[in-house]
């Protein structure tokens, strides 16, 4: 049985605003939106609790080109 390894990686198309949500939804094999919504909850009680993972994961997410 061989296992296909997939990876975290923020991909050139897809992008709405940095990328973030299309990767994890990518990575989870999730639809996009349910990645979108959970980040806008994050968003609501003031930005903060949303803003700071959002910014870490565009941060430590590496971009599709760079991988190649």
């Amino acid at each position: 049985m061989t296992l296909k390894k997939h990876r975290l990686y923020i991909p050139k198309k897809g992008k709405k605003l940095l990328g973030v949500s299309i990767a994890l939804a990518n990575y989870f094999k999730v639809d996009v939106i349910l990645i979108r919504i959970f980040w806008v909850l994050l968003f609501l009680p003031g930005g903060f609790p949303g803003l700071i993972p959002y910014l870490i994961c565009w941060v430590l997410i590496p971009n599709q080109e760079d991988l190649s």
